[in-house]
């Protein structure tokens, strides 16, 4: 396939370029700094962009089978980056008549487990409150891709941990997964990957933990 990726200097946008290209798929990384992208292969572009000129975004895009972002905030001083770079990326992506979509949000922004223990309400809770001014970001975020032109998934993932693919995590369309507490960054990606030619998943939020 042929891939773009958005946010491919963070946790999880590396890992979706690393995993793609070990897959053989054709990755075009899209960055602000070149120099934060350590990876290189024969299939691999790297486009230089700011995000903020949809225009300039439609030549990493055009002709591409799926886009993925793992655009976000990086800390609470980043709140509101999420809606702001992905309302530009779905104009590219309109503009060059684009359809899959993929991207990261995060558990608390979704529904709550059924059956999910007190513990894990209050922890959730906790977080939530520390964190609002994020979670308050990508549910705009989430507004904008669900009324976007495009078949879009939205994973959400708890908190990240970084370790290897492990391939066993568990996923739940238009849900959460009881007690799931954590996951790699790697397996987000390897998700991710895995959910663009799952009919299942398009125009969904998913989410995805151990």
């Amino acid at each position: 396939m042929k891939l773009t990726v958005f946010g491919a200097t963070g946790g999880i946008g590396k890992e979706i370029v690393r995993q793609a290209l070990d897959a053989g798929h054709e990755v075009t990384a899209v960055v602000r700094d070149t120099a934060r992208l350590p990876l290189t292969g024969d299939r691999l572009e790297v486009f230089r962009a700011d995000l903020t000129d949809p225009g300039a975004l439609r030549p990493a895009v055009a002709g591409r089978d799926a886009v993925l972002s793992g655009l976000g905030a990086r800390g609470r001083g980043d709140a509101g980056v999420a809606a702001r770079l992905t309302r530009t990326v779905l104009a590219a992506l309109e503009a060059e008549e684009v359809r899959r979509l993929l991207v990261v949000s995060a558990a608390p922004v979704g529904p709550e487990p059924e059956g999910d223990g007190f513990l894990d309400r209050a922890v959730r809770g906790i977080v939530s409150a520390v964190l609002k001014d994020i979670y308050a970001d990508l549910r705009v975020m989430e507004a904008e891709v669900a009324r976007g032109d495009v078949d879009w998934t939205v994973v959400r993932p708890p908190r990240l941990q970084d370790k290897p693919v492990t391939g066993r995590y568990r996923t739940v369309v238009g849900g959460f997964p009881l007690r799931g507490r954590f996951i790699g960054r790697a397996d987000v990606a390897h998700a991710m990957l895995g959910m663009i030619g799952d009919p299942a998943t398009v125009k969904e939020g998913v989410g995805v933990a151990y």
